[in-house]
């Protein structure tokens, strides 16, 4: 395992010794990849790229069990060239996304940390009503509810926002998932609808910089905009050149471009603060979530053992 810091605490880790003899490092630098790979069976991934490099310097490697959905860190022409299998683990966090969604979405809708720090403060205390309406906040019943991806994740968001009273639209960046029961739309008529948008889609080439400042002058200025699917499909530029012109509401990101972040992200520079809500990547990482991911890779490793026996 070379990068295990990345899972955190989980049982797996004492089920895979089962499997045969495993050697766990927290991390691995790139410089780093070949020497610990180097006469190795299986190896298990989270971020560590292993490319054309690392496969023609380590002969033995015959799997790649990657603890995460996208195999976009792995050569995949190059490992299908060699015959080293590549095992993905597909579904695992779709619950964690769905509660760290509207988990992001709520914190900023209702102004919560406005009116915690209000009461914690002192000014409750000192105040001659029974309530305090210094944010006047939105319901999301009867809203249209946007989605940018519908996936797993996205049609699991749409039967969520729905339960709230929610109306649901989407656009699908495939063109495949048309058949949903929900109104499938084009972006743009998406994005000038829409109270709430939430993404998750992978980042491709068709998703890439998908969210610009053009899309931005087309929203609501009551929306607000969430990222739980890839950095790199908003423009972090734009977003924060529209949350300073109050071009939408507020944005929550729990995915970057760059992860971790350039400190000199304009997103950190942003003049309302308060706007903008930024968690670092752990939407899919619940404690279910991440025992089930562990549970998908002894799956994998075993399967693989028992057709190679």
């Amino acid at each position: 395992m070379l990068d295990a810091d990345t899972l955190g605490e989980v049982t797996g880790f004492y089920h895979l010794t089962k499997l045969g003899n495993l050697t766990v490092y927290p991390a691995t630098q790139p410089e780093q990849r070949i020497e610990r790979i180097f006469g190795r069976e299986i190896v298990i991934t989270n971020k560590v790229v292993i490319d054309r490099d690392v496969m023609e310097a380590c002969p033995t490697l015959k799997l790649i069990c990657i603890a995460a959905t996208g195999k976009n860190n792995i050569d995949l022409a190059c490992a299908e060239e060699k015959g080293i299998q590549v095992k993905n683990v597909a579904g695992y966090s779709t619950e964690s996304v769905v509660q760290h969604t509207f988990a992001m979405l709520f914190y900023l809708e209702s102004h919560l940390p406005y009116y915690d720090q209000y009461v914690k403060d002192g000014h409750y205390a000192k105040s001659n009503l029974f309530t305090h309406l210094g944010k006047p906040f939105n319901e999301l019943a009867g809203k249209n509810y946007g989605i940018i991806g519908m996936g797993t994740i996205g049609k699991r968001i749409a039967e969520v926002a729905s339960a709230f009273g929610a109306r649901i639209q989407y656009y699908s960046t495939t063109g495949k998932n048309l058949d949903t029961g929900y109104k499938a739309v084009l972006l743009d008529q998406l994005l000038r609808e829409s109270d709430v948008i939430s993404i998750h889609c992978p980042l491709t080439e068709a998703t890439h910089n998908l969210i610009g400042y053009e899309q931005f002058c087309l929203m609501k200025k009551e929306a607000i905009l969430v990222n739980a699917g890839r950095g790199g499909i908003i423009n972090e530029a734009a977003l924060a050149k529209a949350l300073d012109e109050g071009r939408i509401a507020a944005a929550a990101l729990d995915v970057l471009e760059k992860e971790p972040p350039e400190i000199t992200n304009p997103l950190f520079r942003i003049r309302l603060p308060e706007k903008l809500l930024i968690t670092p990547h752990i939407a899919w990482a619940s404690r279910e979530s991440r025992e089930r991911l562990m549970d998908g890779i002894i799956r994998n490793i075993a399967d693989y053992l028992g057709k190679r026996d």
